[in-house]
């Protein structure tokens, strides 16, 4: 093998690595919701404590990983979709990161809800479903990373509506529960802050999705609305996405 050949396969498998590396990450971050999840349905403590152990597990992956992609921006200084990959993989993680902050969050609350006594059935249903939507859009968000599927990152910013709209109707129930009834307050207070914190789950896994097809396609289409979003994917080569190779 020539010396060009050894480096260059050794550049891929430090770019494969870090990739890797990231869904290792969202790996830890999907058990962290999973968790936090089980905690709201069972009121445990000792789970939600579980969620805040693994936190630390998810801050430690992202300060390895940042000191890759400073590595390979120092020694490889990558060009087009290398160093889209190595942008995006940056952002990514800062997300990855802040999911792990909401679940850690959620689990809290959990507890604070329990303590309560008084759980409306009603509206641990409302955010048991509304936590099972965001937990799988965090879990295609990764596999369509894993894959560099632009199409499937498109699906996942669609599902962010629903999140949306399930976070506003919780939101006009909780109100209707504490003014009808002034004792609810600190236990609707504490289901509202469980609820934003899933909604900015499905935010920050939106963001992933946004940052994939920058990756994929070259086009940053941050604030741009799904609609002009989705004519950008549409727009590009399908076989963009092909996840056989990330080098230029």
């Amino acid at each position: 093998m020539a010396k060009s050949e050894h480096i260059s396969q050794r550049y891929n498998d430090e770019l494969e690595a870090v990739r890797n590396h990231v869904l290792a990450m969202g790996g830890v971050v999907e058990r962290q919701i999973d968790t936090a999840l089980l905690a709201l349905a069972e009121g445990d403590s000792a789970l939600a404590e579980k969620v805040e152990t693994m936190d630390h597990e998810v801050n430690a992956h992202e300060v390895a990983i940042d000191e890759q992609c400073s590595l390979i921006l120092v020694r490889r200084q990558p060009a087009a979709r290398d160093l889209r990959l190595i942008v995006a993989i940056i952002k990514t993680i800062t997300d990855l990161e802040r999911i792990g902050d909401e679940s850690e969050s959620v689990a809290r609350q959990a507890v604070v809800m329990s303590d309560s006594g008084d759980l409306v059935d009603a509206d641990l249903l409302d955010l048991e479903h509304m936590g099972q939507r965001v937990k799988k859009m965090v879990h295609n968000c990764l596999n369509a990373f894993a894959r560099l599927d632009a199409e499937a990152a498109l699906k996942v910013a669609r599902k962010d509506r629903k999140v949306d709209q399930e976070y506003e109707g919780l939101i006009r129930k909780s109100i209707t529960y504490m003014m009808e009834d002034p004792r609810t307050i600190r236990r609707e207070l504490a289901v509202l802050w469980c609820a934003r914190s899933l909604e900015r789950i499905g935010d920050h896994a939106k963001n992933i999705a946004e940052y994939i097809v920058y990756l994929v396609h070259g086009k940053d289409v941050r604030h741009l609305g799904l609609k002009r979003m989705e004519r950008e994917v549409h727009r590009s080569n399908p076989g963009a996405g092909d996840s056989r190779s990330v080098t230029s």
